[in-house]
């Protein structure tokens, strides 16, 4: 859970946007704290004396019915205020000193339950990698079958679109809506089996249809399974995973769509040679579509020894029930009772931001809120239209178009499917580290420039340099894809929205990338008919051009942060962070083009911890904590 103070290096220091301070001047302190004018990032315990601190304890305990776990209260606050302490309080024990020093210098040591879950979510985004990528393969088939297959035709181009991307208007019109309510009632856990068993159900479905209008309807039913699914898991594992390792974390779930994606063009592949049998005409296709389910009833088993997200609970007043689910997820007592605290403490923080309007109407009139919308809107909206499904969908006709037979399209699918899974690796190790940002700004050019190598080698005479030069530009697109877009969209907006608005927020990104996904997904077949394929790629390298541009204004850095300091994060004002922006342009030229050694701007301004409240250090300050704690009976 992104729940642990900052780490040693950033828990004794206030990140400020230099650039900021001018702003402030004329503004009382009440709408500094809206506005987060200053762009303060501190801890809210930090400076409290730990008298106090402990008071406060004892009163959060009695109120929350969590007397019974007061000492480890107490030192988990005390480790909340300090990450350090720690080590200087001999209240601890070796084993707990241990832990929490681990915590930094070993940052991937984790329990196995929290590993456990990383495992189920990543396998439920697998069941919606082949949900997505069968319908590649058997739309080389079905279509003669059910009388839409003429590839000249605008009224079966334009059918067969509509029955692809069926699962993408459910989830754009209705299913993604249902999030919230889902969440809200159900829980993170129940959510996640129950559109993991629509799955099953309609992936089967699919396979037993006899015409396009009901194979649209079932597909249509599937998007039931996809869109609550698709924004719930992400949030899920964003709430329960350690703020150094979270990116990483929640990465999994495009990471393992990619391998779901690559599993469903081997399905495609291995189904195609099946032969019709007595009765059943389309065994191959039927098969595609029906094997997408298998792994969603895996999911639906494993959900059910899986902890619930300790934050949604402590949203249901349940503090007791989350004690125990982080205990679960982490490897000391005085770890869970330290987040269980801090978490508490955060939220408490965040609800003063609430204005007591309806939460959907706060997502647009906080600024916080706002900015962590159109920043998720940008990157959900990317995902789309940087053309990378148009590829995962399509790829089995494109290699067609360039020049294949129909086994080697379907073999160079499976192809761009493995290489968009390994090369999400990377993006592991450098998620939390080089950041979301700054991993979007390095590839969509590159991304653009493939596209285009793509669209422009139809233009070729000579049939072999037609297939290389489009197979090398989709295999370079996944190779630029997988590490940066690939993996962004789902982190940054499950991690973007504070909790009393992440659900109604997730619904509307995921929202947003699943509209976009059907309208890439109807047009195509259509656009590549009146475009022809060089115009076609070359809308949406002009689509990455504008969404660099788009980032580079509009998308924060969230790293390293815990969910709740994003808050100050997104609560920068949108023009100092856009001014911002436009001044790394000069610095990118003389860096990556002038090949020129400049010296970055720093956006943000560390203070050092002699400007805040100190907990401790010195033997003056050592002497003063222990005095404190004294008083306070611990």
């Amino acid at each position: 859970m992104s729940t642990s103070p900052p780490s040693n290096e950033k828990s004794d220091m206030v990140e400020r946007p230099h650039h900021a301070h001018h702003h402030t001047s004329n503004m009382d302190a009440e709408t500094r704290a809206i506005a987060n004018a200053d762009a303060k990032l501190s801890n809210p315990l930090r400076g409290i004396p730990h008298d106090r601190l402990m008071a406060d304890v004892e009163i959060f305990a009695q109120e929350r019915g969590l007397t019974h776990l007061l000492p480890e209260l107490k030192k988990g606050a005390l480790v909340a205020q300090d990450s350090t302490c720690h080590n200087r309080l001999d209240i601890f024990s070796d084993e707990e000193k241990r832990i929490l020093t681990e915590e930094v210098t070993h940052r991937w040591r984790q329990t196995p339950t929290l590993y456990y879950m990383v495992v189920m979510s990543s396998l439920a985004a697998a069941v919606q990698g082949m949900d997505e990528a069968v319908i590649n393969g058997a739309q080389i088939i079905y279509p003669k079958q059910f009388g839409i297959g003429d590839p000249t035709s605008k009224r079966d181009s334009w059918l067969v679109g509509l029955v692809n991307s069926a699962p993408y208007l459910c989830c754009a019109t209705i299913s993604c809506w249902m999030t919230h309510p889902l969440n809200h009632y159900l829980g993170r856990k129940k959510t996640i089996f129950i559109t993991c068993l629509i799955s099953f159900l309609t992936c089967i479905w699919s396979g037993l249809t006899n015409t396009w209008w009901h194979l649209f309807i079932a597909r249509f039913f599937l998007g039931f399974g996809i869109g609550p699914k698709s924004a719930t898991v992400p949030v899920y594992t964003a709430e329960c995973s350690p703020a150094p390792i979270r990116g990483a974390l929640v990465m999994m779930w495009q990471m393992w769509t990619a391998f779901g994606i690559a599993l469903g063009d081997l399905i495609d592949l291995v189904f195609y040679f099946i032969p019709d049998t007595p009765g059943v005409t389309g065994l191959n296709w039927r098969l595609m579509l029906g094997s997408a389910g298998i792994p969603g009833l895996i999911v639906c088993m494993q959900v059910l020894f899986a902890p619930e997200s300790p934050r949604w609970l402590i949203s249901k007043d349940r503090y007791e029930d989350a004690f125990n689910e982080l205990c679960r997820l982490r490897f000391s007592r005085v770890q869970a009772a330290r987040d269980l605290y801090y978490i508490h403490v955060l939220l408490e923080a965040e609800n003063e931001m609430k204005k007591g309007r309806n939460r959907v109407v706060e997502m647009f009139t906080i600024p916080r809120n706002r900015h962590a919308a159109l920043a998720s809107w940008v990157v959900m909206f990317g995902q789309q239209f940087c053309g990378v499904n148009v590829i995962a969908y399509y790829s089995s006709n494109i290699f067609l178009a360039s020049g294949f037979s129909q086994v080697a399209a379907l073999a160079s699918s499976l192809g761009f499917g493995a290489l968009n899974w390994l090369f999400a690796l990377p993006a592991v190790f450098t998620i939390d580290t080089y950041g979301r940002r700054n991993l979007l700004l390095f590839t969509f050019p590159c991304m653009a420039i493939c596209l285009l190598i793509t669209g422009f080698s139809f233009w070729s005479t000579s049939e072999t340099g037609r297939v290389a030069g489009v197979s090398i530009g989709i295999y370079l697109f996944a190779i630029f894809y997988s590490p940066g877009e690939g993996p962004v969209p789902f982190t940054y907006s499950a991690e973007a929205f504070p909790l009393y608005i992440r659900d109604i927020g997730m619904s509307f990104a995921t929202a947003t990338t699943w509209f976009w996904n059907f309208v890439l997904s109807i047009t195509w077949p259509s656009l590549i008919l009146a475009f022809k394929p060089q115009g076609a790629f070359g809308w949406y390298a002009a689509w990455c051009c504008i969404l660099w541009v788009l980032i580079l204004l509009f998308v924060r850095e969230t790293k390293g942060k815990t969910l709740e300091e994003l808050d100050q994060v997104f609560a920068v004002p949108l023009g100092t962070h856009a001014a911002y922006g436009l001044r790394q342009i000069p610095y990118g030229f003389k860096k990556f083009v002038l090949f020129q050694n400049p010296v970055p701007e720093q956006f943000y301004q560390w203070e050092s911890e002699s400007e805040v409240s100190s907990t401790g250090g010195d033997e003056k300050a050592r002497r003063e904590v222990k005095e404190d704690l004294e008083k306070a009976n611990v």
